[in-house]
């Protein structure tokens, strides 16, 4: 059964490794192509869109597809959508990969905003130094807080528009507790921004910034398209693959794509 990941997360790298290598299982990671140097799965990769849910439809039925996982970001909230038409327009099962998100805990001062631009409205009341851990994409939104100054941490260099007065930090998760609390000090960050991505790679942060009493403006998620069933972790999404490869098998390979 062909399996395709759509991927670029820690949690679809973990869930290509454990079907790499599993008897009548082919798997095909597809990574948006954002980052410059990505970290590759096992087994086939493809780089780059679709072009849009018909796209997306006709990849499905040209490679004889089983299976769909939409192991993307929280924050992917378009190919999300578009997986989920498309794999109803070629009857291919779907399956969502989401880690949990985060939630706050005793001592922290989280600030909720529902999106990139109301974190920025809410900065000038809450601090004048940024830890900006939102990504390279969408950093428009804070460009016109002149005012404030912007630690920006993201794996590629980010392109204009961005804050006048910032400092860029290249770099890539996991990170830990030791270093996310020598980088606030050192930095002398007054305010964390964050998407709730959830998982446990960038989490440090949020701790560091509990323990030094700093407010954090948390950006919810987008909200997922209804109806596609959900685990939290790979070992769940694999064992979903596990078993309906096991029911395509006992029907003589059909796995439901009419081909």
């Amino acid at each position: 059964m062909h399996v395709l990941i759509l991927g670029g997360t820690a949690e679809a790298r973990r869930l290509a490794e454990l079907l790499h290598g599993t008897p009548g299982v082919r798997t095909t990671s597809s990574l948006a192509g954002r980052v410059a140097a990505p970290r590759l799965p096992p087994g086939e990769v493809r780089l780059g869109g679709f072009g849009g849910p018909g796209g997306l439809t006709a990849w499905l039925r040209a490679h004889a597809v089983g299976a769909l996982v939409d192991a993307t970001h929280p924050f992917a909230g378009t190919i999300s959508r578009h997986a989920a038409r498309a794999a109803a327009d070629a009857a291919v099962p779907l399956l969502a990969l989401r880690r949990p998100g985060w939630r706050p805990g005793a001592g922290d001062r989280w600030h909720d905003a529902a999106s990139l631009e109301e974190a920025a409205a809410l900065l000038p009341a809450l601090g004048r130094r940024v830890f900006l851990t939102t990504g390279r994409l969408g950093l428009v939104a804070f460009a016109h807080l002149d005012d404030l100054w912007f630690l920006v941490r993201s794996v590629d260099a980010p392109e204009p528009p961005h804050p006048q007065r910032m400092d860029v930090l290249l770099d890539r998760g996991p990170f830990t507790l030791e270093g996310e609390r020598a980088l606030l000090r050192r930095h002398r960050v007054d305010v964390v921004v964050t998407k709730d991505s959830g998982g446990a790679a960038t989490a440090p942060k949020l701790t560091a910034a509990r323990e030094a009493g700093l407010p954090v403006v948390v950006v919810r998620r987008p909200a997922a398209p209804e109806g596609v069933p959900a685990v939290p972790g790979p070992e769940e999404a694999a064992r979903w693959i596990g078993e309906l490869s096991a029911r395509a098998a006992g029907r003589g390979g059909d796995t439901g794509t009419g081909r």
